[in-house]
């Protein structure tokens, strides 16, 4: 008897502790995984990036302006991927190819700044392929929320209706 109410006194106070990531629905749960993590704002962030690096090598910048544009698309990929898991496995593993897609996009960039022809080929497919990676991810949120995420970088006013407001 003992054993019981301690498990069921255990079981009471970790789902108190439980954010709303780990409570609810399926739906419930990624709404606030996406809120929580401002899913869409890194979703634009990478598309933003990418397309920064493509210009700026069509424009054949310096080797240290590629590397930084290279660095940053490496750097937020690599900050996106410290927000997963998500409550989906799915969706886990939609943005987990995502994330490493541009972080190797940005990887192959970097070391091919000075002119490496093969790596560059590399970045540009793997760059080529970033956003409809991201958009496989994000049609996952939708088919699960009935929503978008919104994909600003700047986040939505409180009070505004949007589920995905902080």
């Amino acid at each position: 008897m003992t054993l019981v109410g301690f498990a069921l006194v255990a079981g009471l106070l970790a789902s108190a502790c439980a954010g709303p990531e780990q409570t609810g629905s399926l739906a419930d749960r990624v709404n606030a995984w996406v809120s929580q993590t401002q899913m869409g704002a890194a979703v634009q962030t990478l598309k933003v990036d990418a397309l920064n690096v493509t210009a700026i090598l069509k424009r054949h910048d310096p080797p240290s302006q590629i590397r930084t544009a290279c660095a940053l698309l490496t750097t937020d990929s690599q900050t996106a991927e410290g927000n997963l898991t998500t409550p989906d496995q799915q969706l886990t593993n939609e943005l987990y190819a995502a994330y490493q897609d541009g972080a190797a996009a940005g990887t192959y960039c970097f070391n091919g700044a000075k002119g490496n022809r093969s790596l560059l080929a590399r970045s540009d497919r793997a760059r080529a392929a970033l956003p409809g990676l991201l958009d496989v991810a994000v049609a996952r949120v939708r088919s699960i929320t009935g929503q978008t995420p919104p994909t600003s970088t700047t986040s939505p006013a409180q009070g505004s209706g949007d589920p995905f407001a902080g």
